[in-house]
């Protein structure tokens, strides 16, 4: 089964976030130190792999993944998107609502009440990535990585990882507590937009730093 609940297409959200998305200068500064990792690392082995670390691994280091996979492909770089958590617990169906309606499809893999596997793809391209919620250090999350923790509460219960190459906190509100309200489409979309937005940030930096 594959689904897509818009016609939007991913490239225009992703534009689009970029463009409307202002970004403070204190932040500004986080996300190019890690646009400088990233091409330091992929300067000596022309790969990266970037882990994308939230406690549950539901919603924000989700969104960080797929963002990450599509800047990938639309920046044309050698970069593998992962993500997990210090629990397992689901890709939370908001999250999967939000990328359905910015262009992304979801096909279901695996199916589990608890935590369903999708394939995940979008329309410029033939690849996917397998979207679940998953420990960051899940032998799917090829080693080594930068770690990147988008939550405060993954960055504080996080042990120290031996296999990351970097570590770096990069951390988002959390659109959970939206969950059951009449806010709860426009606070995941807000929050799809902001990781979008920063996502361009850092690839493009990386792009023009490569180049």
């Amino acid at each position: 089964m594959i689904s897509r609940t818009s016609n939007v297409s991913a490239k225009n959200f992703f534009l689009n976030s970029s463009k409307k998305i202002v970004l403070l200068e204190d932040r500004k500064v986080v996300l190019l130190k890690i646009a400088k990792a990233i091409a330091f690392e992929y300067s000596k082995k022309e790969v990266v792999n970037l882990n994308f670390i939230c406690t549950h691994n539901s919603r924000r280091s989700q969104l960080g993944q797929i963002w990450s996979f599509f800047a990938a492909h639309y920046f044309n770089l050698n970069i593998n998107a992962f993500s997990g958590g210090t629990e397992v617990t689901a890709f939370h169906r908001n999250t999967v609502i939000t990328l359905q309606k910015v262009g992304f499809d979801f096909q279901l893999e695996n199916f589990s009440h608890q935590n369903p596997t999708y394939l995940i793809s979008f329309e410029a391209t033939k690849n996917s990535v397998l979207g679940f919620s998953k420990l960051y250090d899940n032998p799917i999350n090829i080693e080594p990585f930068m770690a990147i923790t988008t939550c405060s509460n993954a960055d504080k219960n996080c042990p120290i990882i031996s296999s990351a190459s970097h570590r770096f906190h990069m951390p988002f509100a959390d659109p959970k507590a939206s969950d059951g309200t009449e806010k709860q489409e426009e606070t995941y979309l807000k929050t799809n937009q902001q990781i979008a937005a920063e996502i361009y940030f850092i690839f493009d930096t990386v792009k023009k730093l490569l180049s």
